[in-house]
């Protein structure tokens, strides 16, 4: 029986040599890192999370490879979905801090260079960190399972029957365009189905957004993060928002949401700041055993070695280590015109990348990159640099812009490090090189770093990115680190005792967990979704929620599903709803940004609107439990 993923050797025996990287391999595999950074990067402003590319594009590959071109190997598609998902981890960096700058009046527009090198740099660093640590966090520790890496290679292991699941994904494309279409350009969807009344001083609030990307979000996320994610809501706006009140007249709506932004979501920094330290904490001995078994990395140059253990020579990633650093260094320079400054931010900057990376790797074995707190490392990571300029007597707009630097190259080094990661346990399941896969995550950290400037520039000048004006893009983390830089910096002010109740909620959520863990419960209070649940609004957790119900009513209805998302037609469909739905508002961002009319095709509909649009969902919602019965 040839081996699988699943078996005690990789799938392609270390003797076996297969082509790897090919022109094709690199051509599509860079094709679509940037395409899933575009999708990502769209749901990211819009939902506040992101999801792996790692299961479509493989799924893609497979299908233009072996389905259409008659060619490749397992392999070879395993280099393109490293690329994709490369540029995919890019896009949660960016989306979480860049956009901070334009939010706080640091910048005008989303400048071309400074949003390249930050998303450039970040990458690199996260590669150059990760790789050394993939025997000691990897190959050496069965225990960390990596679960979207194992659900990758059983991927591409079923894809060598020839592109399985391409149907789901080309359907979810379509559907998710068209839903899109339907919102922004004949305008018979209305965006968000929403309300709220007054009682007293005190608002009561209830909506849902009508996306087919965050339904699908909630279906790959499974029911339980959904939950959690829709209990944050609830915390924020069904308890906090009418405890708060301070309604003196006007429209309820209005104050609910002002209020939203001014208050509530405080509570989300406190508890997102207790998941950030809280997770370093839990895995602060895995993190010495990694960076300790740093010692047992062999250089390449030590005598033969199997194919499926070479990793890139170190001497190459130091060179690629120097340089970035060096340019890092000058970015800062170029961005602060402070040299001393510069150098204070660069060390900065390597410090807490090496730190958080190496936790975001752990972090990823045990839960996955989806679920793992980067917004809470990135919190961390700001509030370590705030204090040291501040100690230093740094204040102003060069703090600001030296802060929320070093904040965006670390988020965008934790998160490409924690997807690396995943692609190189799927390399060793189904018996890669890992320095090839090293070598195109590289090109993959590069090639679509420079989309990410032009893709923010569209979306902002078409939608407005954390302006609060109805169907903005909200950017709901770059909005926090924003409001945090300017309490910190600026004239803004931070709600301390928000901040600190949201700390208590936090220690709060990891009590329970460990009390749930020592019962033997199956279920979990992890929290960072309840946290990303109350700074996002509410009316995004019930698409999300919806999705989740769906995913577990239809694994139960499977007798024999063996909850493995890679047989899973449903999360196919899904990646291919939120790349439809992402890629469709960047195409209308032009138009939009030409200030081209797209006029109501019906008007008459304008005030069944929200009927209609919950309709519209619905039938969406069939639709997708259909499809995934298979």
């Amino acid at each position: 029986m040839e081996p699988t993923a699943k078996s005690s050797g990789p799938y392609v025996p270390a003797e076996t040599q297969l082509t790897e990287i090919t022109v094709r391999a690199l051509v599509l595999g860079g094709i679509l890192s940037i395409v899933m950074g575009a999708a990502n990067t769209y749901l990211g402003l819009y939902a506040g999370m992101t999801v792996s590319a790692s299961i479509p594009a493989a799924v893609i590959s497979m299908a233009i490879l072996r389905g259409l071109l008659r060619r490749g190997s397992i392999l070879e598609n395993n280099i393109v979905q490293t690329m994709a998902s490369t540029g995919e981890s890019l896009a949660a960096g960016v989306i979480f801090t860049v956009p901070a700058l334009v939010m706080v009046g640091a910048w005008q527009e989303f400048e071309f260079w400074p949003t390249t090198l930050i998303t450039m740099l970040g990458g690199l660093l996260g590669i150059v960190f990760m790789v050394p640590m993939r025997r000691a966090l990897i190959v050496d520790r069965p225990d960390l399972i990596y679960p979207e890496g194992v659900a990758c290679s059983e991927v591409l292991i079923v894809g060598e029957e020839q592109g399985e699941g391409i149907r789901a994904i080309v359907l979810g494309v379509a559907i998710g365009g068209l839903f899109k279409f339907l919102i922004n350009g004949f305008q018979i969807i209305q965006g968000t189905v929403e309300g709220a009344i007054a009682r007293g001083r005190s608002v009561l609030y209830a909506g849902a957004d009508m996306s087919v990307a965050l339904l699908a979000v909630g279906y790959i996320v499974d029911l339980q993060i959904a939950l959690l994610i829709t209990f944050g809501g609830a915390i924020g706006w069904l308890v906090a928002l009418p405890i708060l009140g301070g309604f003196e007249g006007g429209v309820p709506l209005d104050h609910a949401w002002e209020l939203w932004e001014s208050k509530v979501r405080y509570l989300g920094v406190g508890a997102m700041l207790t998941g950030g330290l809280h997770s370093i904490w839990q895995v602060r001995g895995g993190i010495v055993a990694g960076i300790t078994g740093l010692k047992g990395v062999r250089s390449g140059s030590e005598g033969p070695e199997l194919r499926t253990e070479r990793n890139l020579p170190l001497p190459a990633l130091l060179l690629v280590f120097i340089g970035t650093t060096i340019a890092t260094f000058f970015f800062y320079d170029y961005l602060v015109g402070n040299l001393g400054i510069a150098a204070i931010t660069a060390l900065l900057m390597v410090l807490t990348s090496f730190l958080f990376v190496a936790v975001a790797t752990y972090i990823a074995g045990l839960v996955g990159s989806s679920n793992s707190p980067v917004s809470g490392m990135t919190i961390c990571a700001l509030l370590i640099a705030a204090a040291v300029l501040l100690a230093l007597g740094i204040k102003g707009d060069v703090a600001i812009l030296a802060t929320l630097g070093i904040a965006g190259v670390v988020c965008c080094a934790t998160c490409t490090a924690g997807d690396i990661a995943q692609d190189l346990k799927t390399g060793l399941l189904v018996g890669a090189t890992p320095a090839k896969q090293q070598a195109t995550e590289i090109i993959g950290a590069v090639i679509p770093a420079f989309f990410f400037a032009p893709i923010l520039t569209l979306l902002h000048g078409a939608y407005g990115i954390g302006t609060g004006e109805p169907g903005s893009l909200r950017a709901p983390q770059a909005a926090l680190f924003a409001s945090l830089t300017e309490g910190f910096f600026g004239d803004g002010t931070l709600e301390w005792k928000l901040i600190l109740v949201g700390v208590g909620i936090g220690i709060a959520l990891v009590i329970l967990n460990r009390i749930l863990i020592a019962r033997g419960s199956s279920l979990r209070t992890h929290v960072m979704p309840v946290a990303v649940g109350i700074y996002l609004p509410l009316s995004l957790d019930i698409p999300i929620l919806i999705g989740g119900l769906l995913r577990h009513f239809m694994r139960r209805a499977k007798e024999n599903d063996d909850g493995s998302s890679s047989h899973d037609h449903g999360v196919l469909f899904g990646s291919g709803l939120i790349a439809g739905e992402a890629l469709m508002g960047i195409g209308l961002a032009i138009p939009i940004s030409l200030q081209v009319a797209l006029p109501m095709t019906f008007p008459s509909l304008a005030s069944w609107l929200p009927l209609t649009s919950l309709l519209i969902f619905g039938v969406v919602v069939w639709m997708y439990r259909n499809i995934a019965r298979g």
